[in-house]
């Protein structure tokens, strides 16, 4: 269950709260009878629906990246968005975008390959410059080296750029707050626990190595 209260169909009164309610549930209430037509949970919407202007804000920023205006090749903007899922650690977007992924035709050796992107060849020099920039934004928070940058620019045009930079870290903020969150498929346990092994000195005194405590020298 994610951490904050979710808006039920009996308290939705915002309009952009009710459009989306009967677009994604088809009339249901969506706490009692959750999930969406695409197989997830759908606790994001209703978690947002907390405020009403903020989830309308979001809502405008998916108009905005699939907006025909856009110059960016839709299948960079989408390996972006699940590279950036994957380095946040985010299993929602990096989920959702790997489907977005297989909607645009991309290959299943490509879509597996986004984790491992640096060590695949399935990738060309563009794609590859597209994640190299996503990492830099998720893991470096925004510290691009100039070769890399200068390389991404020799193959995409200002515009592009600006758009990629835009698109990914907005989905960058949308992983964070799902995990924090944890709604949809990012409400999970956490993965990174000490392994508690019976009979074992599991308090760390008198092992040797890294079981050794620091011990005081004043």
């Amino acid at each position: 269950m994610p951490r904050l209260r979710q808006v039920p169909r009996s308290e939705a009164e915002a309009p952009i709260v009710t459009v989306m309610y009967d677009l994604l549930f088809e009339g249901r209430d969506p706490v009692a009878e959750p999930g969406t037509s695409d197989g997830t949970p759908g606790d994001w919407w209703t978690v947002f629906a907390l405020v009403p202007d903020v989830l309308e804000h979001a809502v405008q920023g998916f108009g905005l990246y699939q907006s025909p205006k856009r110059l960016l090749d839709p299948v960079l903007r989408e390996l972006a968005q699940a590279r950036v899922g994957w380095a946040s650690g985010s299993q929602f977007v990096y989920s959702q975008h790997c489907k977005s992924l297989r909607a645009l035709e991309v290959s299943e050796e490509a879509i597996a390959a986004v984790p491992h992107w640096a060590a695949a060849s399935c990738f060309d020099e563009v794609q590859r410059l597209v994640m190299a920039y996503t990492d830099c934004l998720a893991l470096d928070h925004g510290r691009v080296p100039d070769g890399l940058f200068d390389a991404l620019r020799a193959n995409l045009p200002d515009e592009q750029i600006l758009e990629l930079t835009y698109i990914t870290t907005l989905y960058l903020q949308h992983a964070v707050m799902s995990r924090a969150l944890r709604t949809e498929w990012d409400d999970r346990d956490e993965p990174l626990v000490e392994v508690v092994v019976d009979g074992a000195d599991n308090d760390g005194s008198g092992r040797p190595g890294h079981g050794l405590r620091p011990r005081r020298t004043d």
